[in-house]
């Protein structure tokens, strides 16, 4: 609660508000207080965007996340503001212990929020949403930390030299807000590609302590007991010790979580400028998977069910040249190629790596049958909105398959929206098909037929279909999770053309498929036609219906 209280005599301070014993001049004081916000601010932020950061990738849906986030925190800084009014008495001693505790909390947070996904991700029941409960007290706590700066430092900068209330706060917060720019610049462009995220917090943890103590301990060391700068310097210490520990055992607790994550037989783990990327299996035996972000996005054991499901139903017809969106893979192209009258395959790939991955890796190579080899297949690494976007509106394309990621995960939402599909009929022949995958039907049903009346509202006329047989196990949508009446098992398709609905069926002329016959894609039309829900809307970009 906010107290009321009597104004103070204009320029008096409070009596516990004597002016501090500096060992340097005032000016100097006061922008070493200034640089020290400066530097808090920066750290603060970093804090708040590498939650934000984490959580998405462990938990999906960044919408969501950033907003849990953000709202949690500046709730929890205007109670620890309010919180900090009873500290201003020991206001140097309260900062410091202050900034002690939030290097801790926020340089130890990333790897926290990671050891509870990896090591807890699949016991299921209430442990299933503990990354979630976990990231609003982080959260909170960061925020409440950080809430309790200002007031504090508002009484110290005083302390050094009186003025009036309003051109004191205007020099804080300009120091807040610019640092406040450093630090949201930094995250992105230095700390995450060159540090990662769970080195780049201790770092700016690190950087918290020394900031605040040298502070404290530098400047304002007089106004504080013995017994007080001793206790300060051991708790800066101690902290310092344990983020400089974690830092050198980092590499050691990624492995471990990472197997505790994919298991034990993964063999290659990269994280590029898009995603992280883990290979699992495929040798001795064992079946390749292939986990884009967390998510498993190919499956040794069904993955041939899939891409049948995908490509077969869209070869029905004319099919010289084909455009695949997405399907770094090279396992979609594969099913493709074994088309006759296939003259060119073009595959637009967000994240090069995945490609020379499929390129390098034997046993990726071997599954997608040496693809990248054929003179016919020309790839190009770039976001498949832009690249649609920019390419000429020419109806060049007998065939576009768009193996995307399912609509729920936010980064792919523009990709399921109705100027996308416009898009894509710009570059669509007249007789062209068009086949989306279009996420789970049975678990989430909405979604799927949300992608439906999207490619209807971009004027396609579209024969949903649902193939069964996915093998349980992580999910590859928006919410990964161990629960296993949860985890989709099945996956959902849309076939479209800008004429007449498409027939949905099998081309002749191409080698009998392993897992589809045109009796089971009867099947399934039928099968996703009963799973209809009433009233979905298109999604756009300005409002995704996700």
């Amino acid at each position: 609660m906010i107290e009321p209280h009597a104004p103070a005599p204009p320029g008096a301070p409070p009596p516990w508000a004597r002016p501090a014993r500096l060992p340097v001049r005032q000016d100097t004081g006061r922008f070493l207080v200034l640089a020290c916000v400066f530097v808090c601010a920066a750290c603060g932020l970093v804090y708040e965007l590498e939650l934000v950061a984490l959580a998405s990738y462990l938990i999906g849906d960044s919408v969501t996340q950033a907003s849990v986030v953000l709202s949690v925190m500046v709730f929890a800084m205007g109670i620890g503001s309010l919180a900090a009014k009873r500290l201003r008495r020991h206001a140097a001693a309260a900062f410091g212990t202050i900034e002690a505790l939030l290097a801790l909390v926020g340089g130890c947070s990333a790897m926290a929020l990671y050891a509870v996904f990896a090591w807890t991700g699949d016991w299921g029941g209430l442990w299933a949403s503990a990354p979630r409960w976990l990231l609003v007290a982080f959260s909170l706590a960061i925020g409440l930390l950080i809430g309790a700066e200002v007031p504090l430092l508002m009484e110290l900068i005083q302390r050094i030299r009186r003025q009036d209330a309003g051109g004191a706060v205007a020099d804080l917060f300009a120091a807040d807000y610019v640092g406040a720019l450093v630090g949201g610049l930094a995250f992105p462009f230095l700390l995450l590609p060159l540090l990662g995220q769970l080195t780049g917090a201790m770092l700016t943890g690190a950087v918290n302590a020394l900031a605040g103590g040298a502070l404290v301990l530098g400047l304002f060391r007089r106004d504080l007991t013995r017994r007080a700068r001793w206790l300060l310097l051991v708790a800066n210490l101690a902290v310092l010790g344990v983020l400089a520990t974690a830092t050198v055992l980092v590499d050691d607790f990624e492995r471990a979580a990472r197997e505790a994550v994919y298991g034990k037989d993964v063999r290659v783990a990269l994280q590029t400028g898009v995603r992280e990327i883990a290979l699992t299996g495929g040798t001795g035996g064992r079946p390749l998977d292939l986990y884009l972000d967390g998510r498993l996005r190919v499956s040794g054991g069904d993955q041939d069910r899939y891409h049948e499901a995908l490509v077969h139903p869209a070869m029905n017809g004319p099919h010289a040249r084909v455009l695949i969106l997405g399907g770094g893979d090279g396992l979609a192209a594969r099913e493709v190629l074994g088309h006759p009258g296939v003259r060119r395959v073009d595959i637009v790939e967000l994240d090069g790596a995945v490609v020379d991955l499929a390129r390098s890796d034997p046993a990726l190579s071997r599954l997608n049958g040496h693809v990248y080899g054929d003179a016919r297949v020309h790839v190009s690494t770039a976001d498949a909105f832009r690249r649609l976007r920019t390419s000429a509106p020419v109806p060049s394309y007998d065939v576009v398959i768009a193996d995307l990621p399912d609509p729920g995960v936010t980064a792919s939402t523009k990709l399921y929206s109705e100027e996308f599909y416009g898009l894509v009929r710009r570059v669509l022949s007249p007789d062209g098909r068009l086949v989306v995958h279009a996420g789970p039907v049975a678990s989430r049903p909405h979604d799927f037929w949300t992608v439906e009346a999207t490619l209807r509202a971009a004027g396609l006329r579209t024969t949903p279909y649902l193939v069964g047989g996915r093998r349980p196990g992580s999910a590859a949508g928006s919410d990964r999770t161990a629960d296993a009446s949860r985890t989709p098992r099945d996956w959902g398709f849309v076939l479209a053309s800008p004429k007449a609905r498409p027939v949905l069926g099998l081309d002749p002329r191409a080698p009998q498929p392993a897992t589809l016959t045109q009796k089971s894609l009867r099947a399934a039309r039928r099968a996703a036609e009963a799973t209809r829900v009433a009233g979905p809307v298109a999604s756009t970009l300005v409002h995704p219906r996700y």
